[in-house]
């Protein structure tokens, strides 16, 4: 219906754009998400598949991150138990790595303290005996192997699960729904946005109390079509490719280091649509800057020789190629960073606002997929001075997502 008004309208139904809308409805609010393909349709089906802390994080001091990381994969874990489980993961310690054993014990040491050292952050030092059932991992220079525990899900069926969450609480989206642009207008006596977007070859328009920017990579080409004009924060654009193998894990996940660049990369058992789960294996990722539009990214040959270099140095086996998919990161640009260094770059989530004490605009820049729901619910704090009192019929933390099974 044209001229129907929400309290929040959310651009993006990606991971973060539903979990605004499940927060926001949990808390009593009328949320529109507007999401210009279908659910679930950009980087949130692209990721590498994990909930987990960010072990390699805490190399740069991102202590926080990884605290509030390992909180929300216990909740997930706790509120998702079919979408989201936990996984045993390797880390093999080579001659040449350039991680020490005793490196790599303090940071699993830390990482379980953050985590609260209970039982799902265990980890320990695998005996020599055990590594012939590393699925084939060349043991040549072997030095030492760890386990710990990390979790795994498919992201896009989170994805549509937070969303059918949001739905069960009265949140409304609209697929194939571009949104073309947004001015200030007074209604009563109260401002609002009356927003502009075209579905199915016809413009539609709404009015909302607030809106909040929650469209990944093309965030900063929304707030160029809103008046008044909005500021933006410097970001770039990182492609981060997988690949899909033929091939099989039986033990668990692989957190290994790149002989060329030794940034880290995941060898993680995956289940094809219609086949036995762990049927394949996923391979990933890159960090390669992207420039172009994009809904036009793909993997690069280069990448692909990149991960297939390092799942060769690790494994015996060449498995072929079935598939390869990329999606796009979001990281702000920090003064005095070097667009190249991604790996130090921080990771927490920038929320940026038009008006700090009552932002009636609220742009979400990067973000985790395991930590979608602690961000909606910071947004919602963000933006309460500017909506009006409802009453509250939910508590995120303690909402069940789906039963469906990847």
């Amino acid at each position: 219906m044209d001229n129907e008004h929400c309290d929040l309208l959310i651009i993006g139904g990606g991971i973060h754009g539903v979990g605004v809308a499940q927060a926001a409805a949990a808390a009593g609010y009328r949320a529109l998400v507007l999401e210009q393909g279908e659910l679930a349709s950009g980087t949130s089906s692209r990721s590498s598949k994990l909930i987990h802390g960010g072990l390699r994080y805490l190399e740069y001091g991102q202590f926080s991150l990884v605290r509030e990381c390992l909180r929300e994969r216990a909740l997930l874990l706790k509120n998702a138990p079919r979408l989201v489980r936990l996984r045993p993961f390797f880390i093999p310690i080579y001659a040449d790595s350039t991680r020490s054993r005793w490196l790599v014990w303090a940071g699993l040491t830390l990482y379980s303290l953050l985590g609260g050292a209970g039982r799902d952050t265990r980890f320990r030092r695998l005996p020599r005996r055990e590594w012939a059932a590393l699925d084939g991992l060349k043991t040549a220079g072997l030095r030492a192997v760890f386990q710990y525990q990390d979790a795994q899900t498919d992201d896009a069926a989170l994805t549509r699960a937070v969303m059918a969450s949001a739905q069960t609480l009265g949140a409304r989206i609209k697929t194939q729904a571009t949104f073309v642009a947004a001015s200030r207008l007074e209604n009563g006596q109260e401002e609002c946005w009356r927003i502009r977007y075209r579905q199915h070859e016809q413009e539609h328009t709404c009015t909302a109390t607030v809106m909040v920017n929650a469209a990944g990579p093309w965030v900063n080409e929304v707030l160029a079509r809103i008046a008044p004009a909005a500021s933006t924060v410097d970001v770039e654009l990182v492609q981060g490719t997988h690949l899909v193998l033929d091939g099989r894990l039986d033990r668990g996940i692989y957190y290994l280091q790149s002989p060329r660049d030794r940034r880290p990369v995941f060898v993680i058992p995956w289940q094809l649509t219609g086949e036995p789960e762990g049927s394949a294996i996923l391979l990933g990722t890159t960090e390669t800057r992207y420039t172009g539009n994009p809904a036009e990214v793909h993997p690069l040959p280069a990448e692909q020789e990149y991960l297939l270099e390092t799942y060769r140095h690790y494994f015996s086996s060449s498995p072929r190629v079935r598939d390869t998919f990329a999606g796009l990161r979001v990281l702000p640009v920090g003064k005095g960073q070097a667009a190249s260094q991604y790996a130090a770059r921080q990771r927490e989530t920038v929320l940026h606002t038009d008006c700090p004490d009552s932002p009636r605009l609220l742009t979400i820049y990067g973000g985790k997929l395991t930590a979608y729901r602690a961000t909606a619910e910071k947004v919602m704090a963000m933006m309460q001075n500017s909506l009006p009192d409802r009453v509250r019929i939910a508590d995120t933390r303690t909402l069940t997502l789906g039963a469906l099974r990847y």
